[in-house]
């Protein structure tokens, strides 16, 4: 069974720092891109960071580009998303996705075949 487990969320002050982990289980996904969303109350899912299976390829979303930062370690078949001078519009229910075997475009939800349970990030002002 497939298993993503995100944590390292929490509650932080405007301007500090959070760091996101996704440990995969179940099978590996060296291959794989693997992403970070993520949902306030009453939006949609927002696209965050992915990065490529060869680490070589990352992307960001427009609201979090220099601030976060999205990395993988191989062997431990996990993803994490260095997150920096956060600000309360950031709080959000945050999820890491696998892509499946034929991968697609990083940037939509839909192109992801496994999915965590969510970490909560707040960010107070």
């Amino acid at each position: 069974q497939v298993q993503l487990a995100e944590s390292g969320g929490g509650l932080v002050q405007a301007g500090g720092s959070l760091k996101l982990s996704c440990a995969a289980s179940g099978r590996t996904f060296s291959r794989a891109t693997m992403g970070w969303f993520r949902q306030a109350p009453g939006k949609e899912r927002e696209f965050v960071a992915a990065i490529s299976w060869s680490g070589g390829r990352r992307y960001y979303g427009d609201s979090v580009k220099g601030r976060f930062t999205i990395s993988r370690d191989y062997a431990k078949n996990t993803v994490y998303l260095q997150m920096n001078s956060l600000k309360p519009e950031d709080t959000a229910v945050y999820y890491c996705a696998a892509q499946g075997d034929y991968g697609g475009s990083y940037y939509y939800p839909t192109e992801y075949d496994y999915w965590g349970q969510g970490t909560q990030v707040t960010v107070s002002s």
